[in-house]
């Protein structure tokens, strides 16, 4: 199953020990942009999208899910 954006920097946030409030601090936007992008409400602006990543010491393609491992898994499913 592939994860969405906002389920992925979820995961990302909580496996870094970050609150909605601390991560969105880091980013310079509310604390509610963030739960409306982990709730599948909103995306992040496209300007954010290698500031979240870097935050998160990942790549854009993992973000995304779109990395090889992922897309690995994918295929392996179907």
């Amino acid at each position: 199953m592939k994860l969405t954006i906002g389920e992925n920097i979820r995961n990302f946030r909580k496996k870094h020990d970050l609150t909605q409030e601390a991560f969105a601090d880091r980013l310079g936007v509310t604390y509610q942009s963030v739960s409306r992008w982990e709730n599948g409400l909103a995306s992040p602006d496209i300007e954010l999208i290698p500031k979240i990543a870097q935050l998160f010491h990942i790549s854009t393609d993992v973000l995304f899910g779109t990395d090889l491992e992922s897309t690995a898994e994918r295929i392996t499913e179907l």
